[in-house]
């Protein structure tokens, strides 16, 4: 059995850890209707189209 010739201190496993844990930006692709970036696979919350489709009627800011 594999034993450890030393223990690892908490700086090697938090650092470790770490560095699969960092946060990645969305990805925005231009909207098909009116242009405006959105998440892939959500309604666009300025025109409210989803796939060509008028799918929520969006807020009118006035």
């Amino acid at each position: 059995m594999a034993v450890p010739r030393s223990k690892t201190s908490k700086a090697v496993t938090k650092n470790r850890q770490n560095v699969n844990m960092r946060l990645t930006a969305p990805h925005l692709v231009p909207c098909a209707n009116c242009g405006n970036l959105v998440q892939r696979h959500y309604v666009c919350p300025k025109c409210g189209f989803y796939r060509g489709r008028q799918v929520i009627m969006p807020e009118s800011n006035g």
